[in-house]
């Protein structure tokens, strides 16, 4: 059972490439779970064709305590038999939502959702590694692969470089490792050269670079992948093609972020205009 979590900045795509690329593993056959890790709560809604599945957090104050959870209140089955679960979060203004993922990952590893027919779980986690709670995929080793979901907007490769920066310092202990940077088109100019050469300086690989197409967002709208609510559209073969890459993936490696100055200037190389205020806080944030 491979382990993969995935990760990038928040309203990068994420969860809907997560989706679509694992509809495509189960097209092929493959035995996947979802566990999302964000209390939005959106990583599965596409597999069950729902608005949002209850959580395992949510479930848990309604109980009174996890402990009084089983595993069939959480963990539901979607397309071609995908598992899905959602940690969800505390109430808003309220805890720490990385404490959800702990929680439903040690609820789930504890009442037996890790079945050994499982090729695949994958780990949707909210945007950058910025708290404890939702770097625990990768502190704990629950994920050894990982992939980061990026374009070449600007903040998107300073999130994507502070992601990497994340895996290093938990890399040296464990045996997680960075598995490849993924392309969400944004169509920006020079955009998979862009990114192919942030992820040479990470000392990764552009796994794949997924174009913009509508399609997407009409399957969204009918709460479906492309792959199942299109399966014959050309994005839908983008998927299939990430989906096969990753499956036959062996390139794992302990990444080499770069500084914020590296960055500016490989942004700087490909054309982009100066450094705006948004970047200069960026920075702060790294």
């Amino acid at each position: 059972m491979r382990q993969i979590a995935v990760y990038g900045k928040g309203g990068i795509g994420k969860s809907t490439t997560t989706q679509n690329t694992v509809a495509a593993l189960a097209e092929m056959g493959k035995h996947v779970m979802i566990v999302g890790c964000d209390p939005k709560a959106d990583a599965t809604r596409l597999i069950l064709n729902a608005k949002a599945q209850a959580t395992v957090m949510d479930l848990a104050r309604e109980s009174g305590t996890v402990e009084d959870l089983e595993l069939e209140d959480v963990l539901m089955t979607g397309f071609k038999g995908i598992k899905c679960a959602e940690s969800g979060g505390p109430e808003p203004g309220v805890g720490c939502a990385g404490r959800g993922v702990i929680t439903a990952i040690n609820f789930l590893e504890e009442n037996g959702a890790y079945t050994p027919d499982l090729d695949f779980v994958f780990y949707d986690v909210l945007g950058d590694v910025v708290c404890g709670g939702f770097a625990m995929p990768i502190r704990e080793n629950k994920a050894q692969e990982i992939y980061i979901v990026t374009s070449g907007e600007m903040m998107a490769m300073y999130a994507a470089n502070n992601i990497a920066r994340g895996i290093l310092k938990y890399a040296t202990s464990g045996s997680v490792r960075l598995a490849g940077l993924i392309c969400n088109s944004r169509m920006v100019e020079k955009e998979i050269e862009l990114i192919e050469e942030l992820a040479k300086r990470l000392s990764t690989q552009l796994i794949h670079y997924i174009p913009r197409d509508n399609v997407v967002q009409r399957a969204e709208l009918k709460k479906q992948t492309v792959i199942q609510y299109y399966p014959d559209a050309a994005q839908a073969n983008e998927y299939r093609d990430l989906a096969k890459k990753i499956t036959e993936n062996k390139n794992f490696v302990v990444p080499t972020p770069i500084t914020v100055d590296e960055l500016e200037d490989l942004l700087m190389e490909f054309g982009f205009m100066e450094i705006d205020e948004s970047v200069e806080q960026a920075k702060v944030a790294i």
